[in-house]
């Protein structure tokens, strides 16, 4: 299966650095950027909407990194790494497109801001509307009935 920038020689740090200049272009007025092991997280203000991506990160013990993938050998510790880099690499270019793409539709007249970053606008809770819509999908789909609107902003009850 072919992936997105499979090759890469871009940083992970120059995307995160691209996908920063593209929100300011853009126009978000606030941007940040944190990580762990697992994942990472960049989110922005914009259009008076907080919006958060989350990154899942490769596994660094993964077979896909430690083994060669024609005869299956362990492949040495730089080896390995340069193999995890290069997948990390690749997840951040995606990201930058994908960030890029949706910004441009908008701004292209092709869709609206709040239905291109609906799963990823932060809610007054901290979760983005994706978290919370996700499980609501998923008990529809398996009761046919409809979830209830969301919380109100002040706590009380649905809207």
């Amino acid at each position: 299966m072919s992936r997105y920038a499979r090759d890469t020689q871009v940083s992970s740090a120059q995307s995160r650095m691209e996908i920063e200049h593209t929100l300011e272009r853009y126009g978000a007025d606030q941007f940040f950027y944190g990580h762990d092991r697992d994942r990472a997280m960049v989110g922005f203000r914009m259009r008076d909407r907080q919006v958060k991506f989350l990154l899942p990160m490769p596994e660094r013990d993964a077979r896909e990194f430690t083994h060669t993938p024609a005869k299956g050998q362990l492949r040495s510790p730089e080896a390995q790494h340069q193999e995890w880099e290069k997948a990390c690499r690749q997840r951040w270019r995606a990201l930058a497109l994908v960030i890029k793409a949706k910004l441009e539709a908008v701004e292209s007249g092709i869709t609206e801001f709040d239905d291109e970053f609906m799963a990823h606008i932060v809610l007054p809770d901290g979760q983005t509307f994706g978290q919370w819509a996700k499980p609501q999908i998923e008990s529809a789909y398996a009761s046919g009935d409809m979830p209830p609107l969301l919380p109100a902003p002040n706590g009380g009850g649905n809207v």
